[in-house]
């Protein structure tokens, strides 16, 4: 069998709904780039594999039987992807026409970028802001937790999270680019060890950015193709995707990013600032992790 072009690696955790949808989205596309697309899924119990057997029965299907968390779900692909790229791709979004093949087609000629996302549209065609954003540095931060972004949202200085003021419709080289799509070369992906798993949710597409920046390639964000992204679907936040998500799963969805924020800040930004600089910013993550845990209770 020729070696497909590009690996298409869905991460599924009962999402039958949303899953169906993105892989019809891409085989309404398939001829546009040879793949080969892997479903890992996390121990489903909606039908979710009867579905992608039966309906998607060329999709190459991992079974995980527990949910493993992103990172460690979509590494299980590792071992099975043959393409010269890998692209991670969210069961919440729906892939548009000629957006594989474009994307691939940049990657192609600029073997300086390491990892590539497109746009982003939120379901009511704004952009996701989260396509594009700066490192959680702690003055990124800063600016972003307590408002001052929202406040100046075209600032450089005071907006860098979501990249303020600088178009959306523009190539750009920029920080963090959103798992939902994320098309980076196998072989670089192979040299920086794919997503690390002390993450079990969010903060893992922040921390291969990081390595693959340090790596000495760049992060690109490439608005000229795009997919839709129903945002929140997949952690029970939007309730027009047929999602069903207990309180106890949204506590632990909710949690678990502030809980990756430590995780990256120890890992990557630590030994760059002064000691009493450290420990005010874990303090501030510990008090947003409370804040967080009691609007969740109280809505």
């Amino acid at each position: 069998m020729k070696r497909p072009k590009l690996s298409i690696i869905i991460l599924n955790y009962n999402t039958v709904n949303l899953t169906r949808d993105c892989l019809a989205s891409i085989k309404k596309n398939r001829n546009e780039v040879p793949h080969e697309i892997i479903v890992s899924d996390n121990g489903s119990t909606d039908g979710s594999i009867e579905m992608i057997k039966k309906e998607f029965p060329w999709v190459k299907l991992i079974e995980n039987g527990a949910n493993l968390g992103f990172a460690k779900g979509n590494n299980r692909a590792r071992k099975f992807a043959k393409g010269k790229y890998v692209l991670f791709l969210n069961t919440d979004t729906i892939v548009k026409k000629g957006t594989l093949r474009e994307t691939v087609k940049y990657m192609d000629e600029h073997p300086d970028v390491g990892a590539l996302s497109c746009r982003l549209v939120l379901a009511d065609t704004s952009l996701d802001r989260d396509a594009r954003r700066g490192f959680p540095t702690p003055w990124v931060s800063l600016t972003h937790f307590s408002g001052l972004d929202k406040i100046f949202p075209n600032s450089r200085l005071l907006a860098k999270y979501w990249y303020g003021g600088v178009p959306e419709d523009r190539v750009q080289e920029v920080d963090v680019i959103q798992g939902a799509y994320f098309l980076s070369p196998k072989r670089l992906l192979d040299k920086v060890g794919w997503f690390d798993e002390d993450y079990f949710l969010d903060g893992e597409d922040i921390d291969l950015c990081w390595k693959i920046t340090k790596a000495g390639y760049k992060i690109i964000y490439y608005p000229e193709a795009e997919i839709i992204h129903l945002k929140g679907a997949t952690k029970g936040k939007n309730k027009k995707a047929r999602v069903k998500v207990s309180l106890k799963n949204k506590i632990k969805f909710r949690i678990s990013s502030v809980y990756s924020m430590e995780i990256f800040y120890r890992k990557r930004l630590w030994k760059n600032y002064p000691l009493l600089l450290n420990i005010l910013v874990l303090i501030g993550i510990k008090c947003l992790k409370l804040a967080r845990l009691i609007k969740l209770l109280l809505s």
